[in-house]
């Protein structure tokens, strides 16, 4: 710094005469580190400071400025650090500082290790920020393998003037010791991918795989083994629980599933949140085990002029297996059909054939459609075939040989009918279901049964009860209108079937003084004398009449209860109650002795 000092005197036009004053150093070694700011006040005479001058003073502020003169200095040499052998990959491990008294650039810092074993496990890196070095992990550690390293790190300043080179080296160094911590880790799988390769007819319960994992802890837990199910939806796999052997639980097939990503689990027994995981890819092989076959059905025609050796249709197959050396079939008539007169084929050695006609004159009116059987064989081992077959129409063509007819096409009924002709056609329709009504009704009117007079129609019913309760469902009624004309006895029985077997049964059991020619009488007279025969039945009236009981009546009451005498037990002799009453209803229906209707 240079401040101007003036000497002399103002002149009268305001001029003054100015000298300079040099500020130089008193020491030789000024050190900003110590004192870093000087205040220093400077005073100015004039007349050449004699007695008398005038005198200014004034104060100047002197700051240093700083040079790279301080290397770098640990504050201390050793640094203990531990992480655990879980930590990934560029995760800190600690923070090492070396201190500078510079400032600026001059104090800008570059660490480094020089030395260690773990020079290829960590790294470190210079905050630039905070002039720090931050140590990380470089690749993954384990403490089973390393428990700990050594490392010797080195603090450097990037920018060095050559004047002070002479001060020593303007570096630190310090040992920073690294300490692995054991976690407890999931079981690893040796190795980490699994590709297998089985033919898709192997059998269920074969080991394909043998899987193996370990636990990676100096413990050495015992490791269970599964496969992830959301990987194998079909459980067409199936993992031993100790052994890790992987087999075949379902048949597989190539055809439906060719490939399969499963993942197989390691669990630890000891403790069961500890779980490893690798990726198995198994690829069914193919075998030969699909037939070919015609991928659709082969329909061809047949011209009625054509000629010996036309072509009339080209065939192909299809085969869902894939052999390595590609598909190739052979076509042959089936064996029915080798000697076939009609048609030939030929194998044209590209997975395809050709049905020629072997003979000409054919006739739609002698055959119109024929079957050929055609056999169908692959190239793989063992050689598998199957026979389809080609339905051929015979149609009738023109001279250029375009089909015009066939027996094969569906009829179409012409669209240009006239209003009339549909007119004729649904009234001839409506007078068809008018006769047809008709006759119905009369042959419903010729099966009902004769009636003497409208107002006297009485029915009468024979009803039988199996059983208490249930109303008019449990009850099997007869009607015995037909005891009204003797004519019509056959009409009726015949119209109640439901009667019969069981009147034939019964009617093995009645003597034959009480035998009947009429059906009706045989059925009464059975029911009674089965009722009479079971002395362990309750008192049982298997005649009912309903508009003739009661007072009036001709037949007077048919009630076997009247048979109860008032000094002895219940009457069960029904048979005998009701022989003169019966024979009493008979006459009243018109029933005599004379004509063998009872007795």
């Amino acid at each position: 710094m240079e401040p101007i000092l003036c000497f002399g005197r103002i002149h009268r036009h305001g001029s003054f005469v100015c000298g300079k004053g040099l500020i130089r150093t008193a020491l030789m070694n000024m050190d900003r580190e110590a004192k870093e700011y000087y205040e220093v006040i400077i005073q100015a005479k004039d007349m050449g400071g004699q007695l008398g001058g005038l005198a200014g003073t004034t104060l100047v502020n002197i700051t240093l400025s700083d040079v790279n003169d301080n290397p770098p200095r640990f504050p201390q040499k050793h640094y203990q650090m531990s992480v655990l052998e879980s930590a990934p990959v560029s995760s800190t491990v600690g923070r090492v500082l070396a201190k500078d008294l510079d400032e600026g650039i001059n104090a800008e810092m570059k660490y480094s290790f020089v030395d260690g074993d773990g020079l290829d496990a960590f790294a470190i890196t210079t905050d630039l920020s905070y002039q720090v070095g931050i140590i990380t992990v470089r690749k993954p550690l384990n403490f089973e393998s390393k428990k700990s390293y050594t490392l010797k790190v080195e603090g450097a300043n990037p920018h060095l003037e050559m004047r002070f080179l002479n001060l020593g080296p303007f570096r630190d160094t310090a040992t920073v010791h690294i300490s692995v911590e054991d976690v407890d880790e999931p079981p690893v799988f040796e190795p980490s991918f699994y590709f297998v390769e089985v033919p898709e007819d192997v059998d269920i319960g074969t080991t394909i795989q043998m899987i193996h994992a370990k636990d990676p802890d100096v413990t050495n837990n015992s490791i269970r083994y599964s496969i992830d199910r959301s990987s194998d939806p079909g459980r067409f796999f199936y993992v031993d629980i100790t052994t890790g052997a992987l087999m075949t639980a379902r048949p597989l097939d190539r055809e439906d599933i060719s490939w399969h990503n499963i993942t197989v689990l390691a669990m630890e027994l000891n403790n069961p949140s500890q779980v490893g995981s690798v990726p198995v890819t198994v690829r069914a092989l193919d075998v030969n085990d699909n037939a070919p076959e015609f991928p659709r059905f082969y329909e061809a025609f047949v011209c009625e002029n054509a000629k010996p050796g036309q072509l009339i249709q080209t065939v192909s197959a299809v085969d869902q297996d894939d052999p390595q050396e590609g598909q190739h079939f052979y076509y042959s008539l089936a064996p029915e059909a080798a000697n076939n007169p009609n048609f030939t084929l030929r194998d044209n050695q590209d997975n395809t054939a050709w049905i020629l006609t072997r003979r000409s004159g054919f006739r739609q009116q002698e055959q119109n459609t024929f079957y050929l059987p055609i056999l169908i064989a692959d190239n793989g081992r063992p050689m598998l075939s199957s026979t389809g077959t080609v339905t051929i129409h015979v149609c009738s063509c023109d001279d250029k040989g375009l089909v015009m007819s066939c027996n094969a096409e569906a009829y179409i009924l012409p669209v240009s009918l006239s209003r009339g002709a549909l007119i004729a056609i649904l009234a001839c329709i409506f007078v068809l279901l008018v006769l047809v009504l008709l006759i119905l009704s009369m042959r419903r009117h010729r099966k009902q049964p004769y009636i003497i007079d409208e107002d006297e129609n009485i029915h009468e019913n024979i009803v039988r009860y199996d059983d208490e309760g249930g109303g008019e469902e449990d009850t099997e009624a007869f009607d015995i209108a037909a005891l009204w004309n003797p004519r019509e006895v056959q009409v009726a029985m015949k119209s109640r079937q439901d009667m019969m077997p069981e009147i034939e049964s019964l009617s093995r059991y009645v003597p034959q003084a009480c035998t009947m020619d009429s059906s009706v009488h045989s059925y009464v007279l059975a029911k009674l004398y089965e009722a009479d025969m079971d002395l362990w039945a309750p008192p049982f009236d298997s005649l009912q009449t309903y508009m003739f009981e009661g007072n009036g009546s001709v037949a007077e009451s048919l009630s076997s209860l009247q048979s109860v005498t008032t000094d002895s037990e219940q009457s069960y002799d029904y048979l005998s109650d009701w022989g003169p009453r019966f024979k009493k209803l008979a006459e009243m229906y018109g029933a005599t002795e004379g004509n063998g209707a009872f007795w």
